[in-house]
């Protein structure tokens, strides 16, 4: 291979790498401002102005006014001063400025490496994609908080869902094309080997719905919920029943979680039975035992905000890990 265009490649999958790490971080925030209550605490959306806090009294007296006008404030928080609605504010701001940050941070590295034409075929599609997709989460971000701003002050668990496997998305394909220019493009990937991936992809989406619904807060018993382990209240809300009943939201995670667990475990006994025991493996392996029980104290304590963000972020290394193994080259 060309040294130059070898040396091109690491760049810009160094570039990849340092947008998935920021990505990963968008994601450790963004459970941190779920789990403080603190999504809706910015009621207007001003993409290009809303980079600066509040820098006068007048500023903070402002929107501190309008968030007073908010079903959050009427219903949950009316007992809020300026000094308590600060500590919510803060999360949102913070989670809407590193979105800004990761959008430039991809976007004039991106300029860049169009205008040197070190981007080219599936590369230039991938980079083109992720561009886009930043730009959309944006939107759906808005999209998420708006639901929350009628009525019910509770933000939509479908667009919460959206939102967050949006950002797996991102990543997911920020991390895998960073890979593809660092180690080599994979070949001859087995069905097989793509079962841990779904697994957790699905345990992850259905714990957007827990989080949603804060399904977390209840039956807070494992293995059992209540006196069984298929909750009387199950199917109770008919076909819709598992995206609007919280109960059976909570039963589905950790059905699901049950399931990825046993799944990687045999896939592990199966892959050092064929291949060489290496970091990856391990890794995976290390990663679900790790975060199931984690998932089982989160529960069991009725998700307290650290173990709730350690959770969410177990999730994250968790998929990446799978990603890592799956991206072994020249795999068998």
């Amino acid at each position: 291979m060309d040294t130059s265009f070898q040396n091109i490649n690491i760049r810009i999958s160094i570039w990849l790498f340092v947008i998935s790490f920021l990505v990963v971080v968008m994601i450790f925030i963004g459970g941190a401002t779920r789990l403080t209550g603190s999504g809706l605490s910015m009621v207007e959306w001003r993409p290009f102005l809303g980079f600066l806090p509040p820098l006068t009294d007048k500023e903070w007296f402002r929107i501190f006014e309008l968030y007073k006008l908010s079903p959050e404030f009427n219903h949950i928080n009316s007992w809020m001063g300026l000094s308590d609605f600060k500590y919510i504010f803060f999360w949102e701001y913070f989670h809407r400025v590193w979105g800004r940050l990761i959008g430039l941070s991809f976007l004039i590295p991106f300029v860049y490496f169009l205008f040197r034409k070190n981007l080219e075929g599936r590369t230039l599609f991938s980079a083109s994609l992720i561009l886009l997709l930043i730009c959309v989460q944006g939107i759906i971000g808005w999209w998420m908080v708006k639901s929350g701003l009628n009525e019910i002050p509770s933000v939509s668990q479908y667009r919460l869902s959206v939102h967050l496997s949006m950002a797996f998305i991102i990543l997911g394909i920020s991390f895998w094309t960073a890979l593809d220019l660092f180690e080599g493009k994979v070949e001859n990937l087995k069905f097989i080997d793509i079962v841990p991936l779904i697994f957790i992809s699905l345990t992850i989406i259905a714990g957007t719905f827990v989080s949603g619904m804060d399904a977390g807060l209840v039956y807070n018993t494992f293995p059992y919920m209540g006196d069984n382990i298929v909750p009387i209240e199950y199917g109770s809300l008919g076909i819709m029943d598992p995206f609007e009943n919280p109960v059976s939201a909570q039963f589905h995670h950790r059905l699901l979680a049950s399931f990825t667990l046993i799944i990687i475990i045999i896939y592990f006994i199966n892959y050092i039975l064929k291949n060489t025991l290496n970091l990856r493996i391990i890794f995976l392996s290390f990663a679900i035992i790790c975060q199931f029980i984690l998932g089982i104290f989160t529960l069991i304590y009725s998700v307290p905000i650290v173990l709730g963000v350690m959770h969410q972020f177990g999730g994250v290394l968790l998929f990446l890990s799978a990603l890592w193994l799956l991206h072994i080259p020249k795999r068998n």
